[in-house]
């Protein structure tokens, strides 16, 4: 039952019923984004890690263990996206009658995945950064690796700020 999706009136177009598989399509789309952005953000802010540390460990080899924290707060980022994209995926239902619905649950779960993937997008990068400053500080002086892992926690904040907004978002999006 495929349904148009502008309708040409005499004056303006306007939106439509959206064919139901249209919002099916955005949901999977948003829980394929929630996963595949919070993962390329935690492999950059390893990768950004890693090669800080282990520049750092020719100088210091003592920083290898000790620096691995910031690795895992990268990693951390990657499961909000998988467990925010599980959450989504469990919103999706079979077809109801209301294409009005089916089309803002659509909607509302691609815009909250998006949310949620490009935060922790940005939150990888920023602990990777964080971290590989911690990483060549604490390599010269091992006082500051404390000061700058609280800074770190902050940091990885952002994910989890981009995970609460996802659920608020998608709090309202039945099938």
């Amino acid at each position: 039952f495929q349904k148009a999706l502008f309708i040409r009136t005499s004056e303006m177009t306007t939106i439509a019923d959206v064919d139901l598989s249209t919002a099916y399509l955005l949901g999977f789309v948003g829980c394929g984004l929630a996963i595949g952005l919070s993962v390329a953000g935690a492999a950059w802010g390893i990768f950004i890690t890693g090669t800080s540390l282990l520049g750092g460990a020719v100088k210091a080899p003592r920083i290898r263990s000790k620096n691995l924290v910031s690795v895992i707060f990268c990693e951390a980022v990657a499961i909000y996206g998988i467990i925010m994209a599980i959450v989504f995926s469990q919103k999706i239902n079979s077809v109801t009658t209301s294409s009005t619905q089916s089309t803002f649950a659509g909607w509302a779960l691609f815009t909250s995945s998006l949310t949620v993937g490009l935060a922790n997008l940005f939150c990888g990068v920023c602990v990777g950064i964080i971290g590989s400053s911690c990483a060549l500080a604490d390599a010269q002086n091992p006082v500051l690796f404390v000061k700058i892992l609280v800074i770190e926690i902050f940091g990885s904040a952002l994910g989890l700020f981009g995970v609460i907004i996802g659920i608020i978002q998608s709090s309202a999006a039945n099938y």
